[in-house]
Formats: structure tokens, sequence, C-alpha cells
């Protein structure tokens, strides 16, 4: 499933935590110079395993939040449009956020107020049932469950959510499930090419429904982390009716969650409004606090940050859901007396990479060059110093279960700011001096800075820079055309639970080559995908992690798809008449849920 706008989490976009990363306010730091943000220890709390709850844990309604009160209206500061509305294509961190308040899907996460997570069941009566080694999955939902429009939800809406995902047009959101009911990589696809949408169905022996309420997922292989995997945005329910529109339901969704849409205006604004549909006595994790969300687009992390930091008028009762301090103000709001106290911050899973387009930077030596040329401490300082991220050594996140602190291949804690002389010498040797590098970047103040920086280190390194500014809504969309017309381009990645399956088959396997996958690099290295099938197949977990860790090194080392630059943290501000502020680490961002205004 970050503003980074960050695939994964690409919302999901998901990182899983057993313990706490919740700050509701850093004024111990304000002031003093003392580093308060966060750290490898918050980091290894999101790296366990999130434990599967029990079928009490999945009735509502959710556990009240002390001191909230309902009505008002919450403003929302938001930079980026909402560039899908259709869950099946939701996969960046804000829509990820978004789908928390407007839908709903078999499973969820509940988070208590310590910051220990578990996986319930959300439509479903509880995370699931397991048969069959692993191979069986059985889910029965719960009673007066409903979409916005008052019609119950079924069985067969549940079935018609899955197989849509299986249509051409669906190119943008998780492959999970499809994948392992179907076939690995595109080939899931020609199960079901045009989904339900010609009477066609997927055979009972993979997806039965044998009545309204019963879904059983039948597996190819075992599978253990199904509850996870369906916890995710884009697997959220889809009504089997006229009202999915297809290509047109990606702007006129039918919501199941507290929120339903009053309006939007792409690129300008959008309204939610309490669904009165919604019942809290089914829900576990959501609340209904506020009356509405105005949200508008366009705002910079510059004019959030302002806007909230002066506390005035209609910022006491606003948030964002995904901007964070704007980097060159972090300093100021932590000297405010009042702006300190209402900061939330937490250590993010995702890993800020610039990639390398493997279909036209074939030779490894240039791709190594880019790698030591590029300036990760001036990054780090731009998006923030400490409190924005850290330098990045690999390409797993210290979020993911089996992390290795100090692995740096390419010295990039020892040269912060790269090494343009051995740069330079690689590129010499590959008899690419002078060499023209399409760099895309998206107009945003902090990736514009950021692209400054980079096109200078590069350049020094012997590189003709030639930079492309794209759009920040539609970021992912040109970036994961597979024909993008880009050398280098920037993207993060986050896991969507606890676990390397969740980054490198989705990120790295040639197989998932495809307009809207996350193998933006291109990767076309057969070893790499005899090594997933091998590793997948391992059912000791901390043997499979070894593997997986061992597969990140052959990777890093021996391909270098992509130059690893920062760890990601965020730090949020909130205006001073909002309650329930918290850190959630699933959507990896402010609790969307628990919101509430005093007065």
């Amino acid at each position: 499933m970050n503003a980074l706008s960050t695939r994964r989490a690409r919302a999901a976009i998901v990182a899983l935590a057993a313990g706490s990363l919740a700050l509701t306010g850093c004024s111990s730091g304000g002031g003093t110079g003392k580093d308060t943000s966060q750290t490898d220890k918050d980091a290894a709390a999101q790296a366990k395993a999130v434990p599967i709850g029990k079928a009490a844990d999945s009735a509502g309604p959710a556990t009240e939040v002390k001191g909230a009160r309902k009505g008002g209206t919450l403003r929302v500061y938001q930079r980026d449009s909402f560039n899908h509305l259709d869950p099946a294509q939701m996969y960046v961190s804000d829509l990820g956020d978004l789908s928390k308040l407007i839908f709903r899907g078999l499973t969820t996460y509940k988070q208590d107020d310590k910051g220990n997570k578990t996986v319930v069941g959300d439509l479903a009566t509880d995370a699931g049932q397991m048969s069959d080694g692993g191979k069986t999955w059985k889910y029965t939902l719960k009673d007066n469950i409903k979409f916005e429009d008052g019609k119950p939800i079924t069985s067969k809406d549940i079935r018609h959510t899955i197989e849509r995902m299986y249509a051409k047009f669906i190119t943008d959101g998780p492959t999970y499930l499809q994948t392992w009911l179907s076939g690995e990589g595109t080939a899931y696809r020609k199960a079901l090419p045009d989904g339900p949408y010609k009477g066609d169905h997927l055979p009972k022996s993979v997806l039965d429904t044998p009545d309204g309420k019963t879904i059983i997922f039948h597996f190819k292989k075992p599978q253990s982390q199904v509850p996870y995997a369906l916890a995710i945005a884009g697997y959220s329910a889809v009504p089997d009716s006229a009202k999915d529109t297809k290509d047109a339901y990606d702007v006129g969704p039918v919501c199941s969650g507290p929120y339903k849409f009053a309006s939007f205006k792409e690129g300008k604004s959008a309204k939610l409004v309490r669904n009165t549909h919604w019942d809290p006595k089914t829900d576990p994790a959501r609340h209904q606090y506020v009356d509405a969300f105005d949200i508008t687009f366009n705002h910079q992390f510059s004019d959030s940050t302002k806007r909230l930091m002066a506390d005035q008028g209609e910022a006491k009762n606003a948030i964002s859901f995904t901007n964070s301090v704007e980097p060159t103000q972090t300093k100021q709001v932590l000297d405010n007396p009042s702006a300190s106290k209402r900061l939330v911050q937490g250590y993010q899973p995702y890993v800020w990479q610039m990639n390398m387009n493997m279909d036209r930077i074939k030779d490894k030596k240039i791709r190594d060059a880019i790698t030591y040329a590029m300036p990760s401490a001036q990054i780090v300082r731009i998006n923030g110093g400490s409190y924005g991220g850290e330098i990045a050594g690999g390409l797993l996140a210290p979020t993911v279960a089996g992390y290795e602190k100090g692995y740096d291949p390419y010295g990039k804690l020892k040269h912060p700011n790269g090494d343009p002389a051995k740069a330079k010498k690689l590129l010499k040797e590959a008899g690419k001096t002078g060499m023209k590098l399409i760099y895309a970047f998206s107009n945003t103040e902090i990736r514009q800075k950021e692209a400054a920086v980079i096109e200078d280190a590069l350049n020094k390194a012997g590189f003709d820079v030639q930079k492309k500014e794209v759009d920040s809504a539609s970021w992912y969309q040109q970036m994961g055309k597979v024909k993008n017309g880009f050398d280098i381009y920037m993207t993060g990645w986050g896991q969507d639970w606890a676990d390397a399956s969740t980054v490198i088959p989705p990120s790295y396997d040639p197989r998932q080559i495809q307009d809207g996958a996350a193998n933006y690099s291109h990767i076309r290295d057969k070893h790499i995908t005899s090594e997933i099938e091998r590793i997948q197949k391992i059912t000791d977990v901390p043997q499979q992690t070894k593997e997986w860790q061992k597969l990140h090194h052959y990777i890093v080392e021996k391909v270098n798809p992509a130059a690893p630059v920062f760890y990601t943290k965020v730090l949020q501000l909130h205006g001073s008449n909002v309650g329930g502020i918290r850190y959630n680490s699933d959507t990896n961002y402010l609790d969307l849920n628990t919101l509430y205004l005093k007065k």
C-alpha cells in the first residue's frame, strides 16, 4: 500500500506491528535539539508477525475512543488527488488510507490503544477457517452487512469482487489471491480473461459459494497468509449488480464502510459523509464520529504544514491523510511549543529507491555507477533528515522479518553522499562516459529538490541527465507502464505484511512484468524466478525468511535493479481540535478511524 504515494502496501501499505509506534506528541524534543525521531527499534516492532484473532475479536462494535464525541466536519489538506476510487485499483498509500473509511473486506486489522494489532474478520465472522493443510479457507459472512444503497452483502458479491480482479481493465491492484488460485505471474488472467462480465466464473473447485453467506477458497498450494492478503484494500467488496460499471466504477464506487462519497471533483475536492447503512455492531475496527470529511487537493507539504502549524480557523479541525511536515519546516515545528504537541510519527515500511529500467540499461556496470553516484544523505536531508528517513543499504526495509542491520554492499553508509570517483570509473569501463539518462521525477516540491541534487551527482559521475517532470497524481500509473520511456525513476515499496514474500515476488519476479505491476525495473532473471518458486514451497517460516534474505543479496549484488536510497519515516501535524490521534501501523499514517472533533 506514501505520499511517497507508495505502492504496496504500493495502501497497503501494510506494515504490521505488534508493538506501538504511536507518539501523540514530540514536545520532549521541541527546542532542545534532542532527536526524538523513530529508530530501528521502532522499525523492529513492525517486523513481528501480527497474530490472527478469534471470532470474538471480530465482533463489533469497535472499542470506544476515550473522550470521543460525535459531530462536525473534519477538514483534510491533501496534496494528490485520488487517481482511483475502484478498490481493485487501490494500491498506493493515500488510497489505502481512504479505503479504511469507505470500504470493507473479509478481514481487517484491529489495533488497540497500545498499538497492538490482530487480524480479524471484517465482513466475515472470523479471520478464516483453514483446512486441508492450508489449501482450503472458508469464510462466513456476518448478518446485517450492507452496501451504501441498503443492499445486503452476500457471498455472490464476494465472488464477484475476486473474479473481477482477473479482468484486463484491472491493472493496479494486488494479485495475491488471483495467483494463488489460478497461476503465478500474469498466468492467472487466462483463467478468467473477461472477469465475470460475460457470465463466466471460476469453477467451484477453485472458488465456491454454496450459499449466500459462505465463501470457500481452494488453493493449488498451501497458503498460510490468506487473512493478511484479504485485509488489503484491493479485495474490498464490490456489488454483483449493474452498479459495477467496470472501468467507470473507478469514479463511482458503492461504499460499505462508515462513510460514502457525497461528491468527488478530480484534482479539486472530495467530500465524505456518513453511510447510514453501515452498522457499527458488525464492525470491530471502525468508528463514525465526525459527520463528514471535507477534502481539498493540491496542498503541497509546505502549505499544509503552515496552515496546521498556525492552527487558525478551519485548520483547528484539520488533518492530512498522507501529507507530512514539510522537511524544511521540521525544526520550526519541533521548536514550536503548540505545534510540537500536535505531532504523530512512525517508522514506515517503504524503501525509497532509484529504479533502473533494465530494458534500457542492460549493462550492470552502468547500473552500479548510478548506484554509487546517488547522493543518499542529501536526499534524506531534503526529506526531513532523521525525522524523514535513514540511508538504505538494501532493498528490504527494517520493518521486514529477517532484516539484516548493516547490510550495505554499495557502501552507502560509508559514503552517504555517494562515491562519484567510483561511479565515473565504472562508467568509463563500460565505455559510456557522457551517456544520456532520461530521469523522470514527480512535480512536487520535494521531488523537484531531489531531482536537482540527483542530476548534479549523476552529471559529476559522467552521465548526461535529461530530466522529465511527471504529474504526481498519476506517477505510479506512468512508471508502472512497461514501455514508460524512462531510464531511471524513483519509487517506494512497502510490504503488505511483515514478510519478504510481499516484497520480493511482486517487485522482482520476472513473471510480474505487465502494465500496472510493481516490477518497475523489468528484471528478467531466470534464477530469481526459480528461487522464488523454491522458497515459496518452504513451510518452515524462519528458514524461509533466511532464504528470502539470500535471494535479496543476489538481487542487490548480482543484478542491481534499483539503487537503495532511504528507509522512510513519517511526521504528521494536526489541528488542536482534533482528538483520537494515534499512529496506525497498518496504513502507516495517523489512524483515520479513531478521529473526532473535541468541540
